[in-house]
């Protein structure tokens, strides 16, 4: 039996529907994340499973129990925000004592457990200093031993690094996953941030205007999204315009405007006539200078209209001869002055077939 199941869940606020017929399980132990853009459901969702809102229609079920009624004080659920939310007159140890308190957990127990707390952080040695003497990061880890100090069920995290510097954002995302795995409690983390989602996640459910387009592992997410939505949404994508215009077997045959066809292997329920794109992941793309013609397959001759260099790689804007542009991502992987190409540079580019999919247009 799943931890955490959402059944057919549906919150509206007047004439809008936030989460919409929203079912989902989340397993024990699992580090799920809710993805999505802004103003897509997933913080609503997040406040049903808390219990800080009701939805107006179906169930929440935790250890198989409804909870959709349950007040947040009778759930064994925790959630860590942004903003922290700490007390600005306590110390790290009140802080972090303070669930136990309300609890009326016995001194010698709750001193003993934030102490424990406070290790699984490495915030030993804060313990004494108040809120405003940590640093961003610090205070993270104080809302997280806060959050975990009960050993709730489900620990709910509401863009919890959201405040932080991309540097330090990247030191507590290890740190997180080693937290997680280290005091085994199931998290569902909210982001709108396609890496960190990616990075942090054994499960993602893609949101987009208050449903779930998609749920599964990070790997699948990326490499096989379910819509052209979400491939444009996670990461970079190459997105052409194409038309199904043959079947036969268990391939279709697809032109791409202004390219010429493609053969693909079949996807279910496509039929000749059906429109869509084709989608190329950036770092899937081949580029080679003219003058080497080599033979590959689905090669296409342009020029580098622009390109931009971040140190481990360079991304290369590509116009092809119809117009159409295209993103390549080449590794700068050899020693010295990594330089492939400059701009108005004569090249191909080219993609392996399974590098490609298809993706039909959403009635």
């Amino acid at each position: 039996m799943a931890l955490l199941e959402l059944r057919n869940v549906i919150r509206r606020f007047g004439d809008f529907t936030a989460v919409d017929n929203v079912s989902l399980s989340i397993e024990t132990g699992e580090f799920f994340t809710l993805l999505g853009p802004s103003g897509c459901g997933k913080t609503t969702l997040l406040r049903l499973i808390a219990g800080f809102d009701t939805p107006d229609s179906g169930q929440i079920l935790l250890d198989g129990e409804d909870i959709a009624s349950t007040p947040p004080e009778k759930r064994s659920i925790h959630t860590v925000f942004q903003s922290y939310a700490l007390f600005p007159h306590m110390t790290v140890t009140d802080n972090v004592a303070f669930p136990l308190k309300m609890s009326k957990v016995a001194p010698a127990e709750i001193r003993k457990r934030v102490e424990k707390a406070l290790e699984e952080v490495q915030l030993s040695k804060f313990a004494h200093r108040f809120p405003h003497e940590l640093s961003g990061g610090q205070k993270q880890r104080v809302a997280f031993a806060r959050g975990l100090i009960n050993r709730p069920r489900l620990l709910l995290m509401d863009e919890p690094l959201g405040a932080l510097d991309a540097k330090l954002r990247e030191d507590m995302q290890r740190e997180l996953i080693n937290l997680q795995k280290e005091v085994g409690i199931t998290f569902i983390f909210v982001t709108h941030s396609q890496d960190e989602a990616l990075a942090l996640s054994q499960r993602i459910a893609v949101m987009n205007v208050g449903k779930i387009e998609q749920i599964g592992e990070p790997s699948t997410i990326y490499s096989a999204p379910a819509n052209r939505f979400i491939a444009d949404f996670i990461g970079k994508i190459n997105l052409m315009e194409a038309g199904v215009t043959h079947i036969s077997g268990e391939d279709m045959t697809l032109e791409i405007d202004g390219l010429g066809t493609i053969t693909l292997p079949l996807k279910p329920a496509v039929q000749p006539g059906d429109r869509g794109v084709i989608a190329i992941r950036p770092e899937q793309v081949k580029v080679y200078a003219l003058a080497e013609r080599t033979e590959v397959p689905h090669a296409y001759t342009g020029k580098v209209l622009d390109f931009l260099y971040v140190g481990d790689v360079t991304t290369y804007v590509i116009e092809l001869d119809n117009g159409v542009r295209m993103e390549a991502l080449l590794a700068n992987s050899a020693p010295g002055r990594a330089r492939f190409f400059e701009v108005d540079d004569p090249v191909i580019v080219s993609w392996p077939q399974e590098a490609a999919q298809f993706l039909p247009d959403q009635p």
